[in-house]
């Protein structure tokens, strides 16, 4: 059975060295303009090229993302960034867009192009279309079951790659092409500007009454018409595997440093155990959907793999929130005493029990016994602001273990 890639977000250059060293075969990530998530911290060109030197000396992928629907304003720009592009050594450029992919396939002949999910890519005659204009991978559209995708896997050549989202946010339009956000607020999704009003609780108002709301009762628990569950598919790996799917993708360039190695993690061992004996993976399943409750969600649904879900399947509710770990940092080093260096993400105190989760799948339960700040006074407690601390634990650390505090697993 052919081993898929396993393709991780990058919302930052932190994100990504979590994502390399926590699993992922490859990761994506959006430059400062033309990626659909524009409220993410994006990379310069000097953090595009830092991240690419990072993955490459791992032995692995980048690719990235300029996957707007270009408008004629937007042209001359792209030019110039693709242009500066072709001097880097990616592995691929994610395009939504005709016009952007005449661009990039001029202006950086080198770099593989790869079609994103927003296209619309539900048919095997799309992926050829895509194929014979130059795309050497499609990113399958998030409504495809995967009796479907493997019918489409049969009507292609074996060199053209298929990618599909398994795990995180679903939207609640078709592939994503939403009005929503350009008419309730003027941001458009479709340039990366979304503001998620998907997300937003809604009433209804009568005419002559402006300042009174009546709820609009979907269910007992409240108003979600737009919202879905989040996607997983970790305890469908070897219904995947068998697919055809060469790139398992996550979504999340939104998400924390946190989320992405916990699900990166997590898929990376289902795969693994799964390739290696579906005994083995069955044995470890509640490990690897134990991780993944860890994390922020909203619930989870396998969305259209097994067919059109219904209401239930889907659709989101006050009670499916779950707030998951809070991020406590990352060890960068190792202090000669042995203390633990890390910059502070949420607030700390000496005496509790924290987890300390490493790259290999071991999460340890530690105390911290002894807290120093950067001149290497002892302090009680570290609450905000963020800084550099030395954490004394019961166990010895590593560089890029993660430390974090679980609530409510």
């Amino acid at each position: 059975m052919k081993k898929p890639e396993l393709l991780a977000p990058a919302a930052n250059l932190e994100c990504l060295r979590l994502a390399v060293r926590y699993g992922a075969d490859a990761v994506y990530l959006g430059g400062d303009a033309f990626s659909l998530r524009a409220h993410a911290d994006n990379f310069s060109l000097a953090e595009i090229a830092e991240g690419i030197d990072f993955a490459h000396r791992n032995n692995k992928k980048v690719y990235l993302t300029a996957n707007i629907f270009a408008h004629n304003a937007d042209i001359v720009e792209a030019e110039s960034f693709f242009l500066a592009l072709d001097a880097f050594d990616l592995d691929g450029i994610l395009i939504s867009d005709p016009g952007m992919m005449r661009l990039a396939k001029r202006l950086c002949p080198n770099i593989p192009l790869h079609i994103s999910t927003q296209a619309n890519n539900t048919n095997y005659e799309t992926v050829l279309f895509w194929k014979e204009l130059g795309a050497e991978r499609v990113v399958l559209a998030r409504e495809l079951s995967l009796s479907e995708i493997r019918e489409i896997r049969e009507h292609i050549p074996e060199e053209m790659e298929l990618e599909a989202f398994i795990h995180g946010a679903m939207c609640i339009s078709y592939s994503g092409r939403c009005l929503l956000s350009s008419f309730l607020t003027g941001r458009d999704s479709n340039r990366g500007d979304c503001t998620h009003p998907c997300r937003w609780g809604y009433a209804v108002s009568e005419e002559k009454r402006p300042y009174e709301y009546f709820p609009v009762e979907e269910t007992e628990r409240g108003t979600f018409l737009f919202h879905s569950k989040d996607l997983s598919m970790i305890s469908h790996i070897p219904e995947l595997l068998s697919s055809g799917i060469d790139s398992f993708k996550i979504e999340g360039r939104m998400k924390t440093a946190l989320y992405t190695a916990t699900v990166t993690r997590a898929y990376r061992k289902a795969i693994d155990d799964c390739l290696e004996s579906e005994e083995k993976y069955r044995e470890n399943k509640a490990w690897y959907e134990g991780e993944i409750e860890k994390t922020v969600n909203r619930g989870f649904t396998t969305g259209f793999f097994f067919g059109r879900p219904g209401e239930k399947d889907i659709s989101f509710e006050e009670t499916d929130v779950h707030k998951g770990s809070v991020y406590l940092g990352t060890v960068e080093g190792i202090a000669d005493d042995g203390s633990a260096r890390i910059h502070q993400k949420n607030k700390l105190t000496v005496g509790e029990e924290v987890e300390l989760m490493k790259p290999d799948g071991r999460n340890l339960t530690v105390k911290i016994e002894r807290l120093r700040d950067e001149t290497g006074t002892d302090i009680g407690s570290a609450p905000h602001p963020k800084q550099l601390l030395f954490l004394t634990l019961s166990q010895q650390a590593e560089a890029f273990d993660m430390i974090r505090r679980v609530e409510g697993a």
